[in-house]
């Protein structure tokens, strides 16, 4: 019986699941330098690695938890961190980050909702 060669590729779950991790590490690290980074291509970048964890990271299972999570982030993004002493602005700019981060695969992981609503 032939032995099969273990594939050295990663399926793209696993490579969306460490996009994942890579997305919240940039948005809190380019929270700490707000004042250094370039906000366009910042979130331009942080906006693709949403829209490729969206789509392919996330389960069906997974879709309430994940669109209840987003919506938590995006009200928390609305609070006036600046009035907080010392930490504030750090806390706002981090949180802005990850909000652009989880923002478009929310609106990803809610048109996959409709879409599977809808057909059947």
């Amino acid at each position: 019986m032939a032995r099969r060669k273990k594939s050295t590729q990663l399926p793209i779950h696993k490579i969306a699941h460490y996009l994942f991790f890579l997305g919240v590490i940039i948005a809190i690290l380019a929270g700490f330098f707000h004042n250094v980074v370039e906000t366009r291509v910042l979130f331009t970048t942080l906006a693709l690695l949403g829209f490729i964890v969206g789509l392919f990271n996330i389960t069906a299972k997974e879709t309430h938890t994940f669109l209840m999570a987003s919506v938590a982030l995006m009200l928390a993004g609305i609070v006036n961190f600046g009035l907080i002493p010392v930490v504030g602005n750090l806390l706002r700019s981090m949180l802005n980050n990850i909000v652009v981060f989880v923002v478009p695969g929310a609106i990803i992981v809610s048109l996959k909702t409709i879409w599977e609503l809808a057909s059947d």
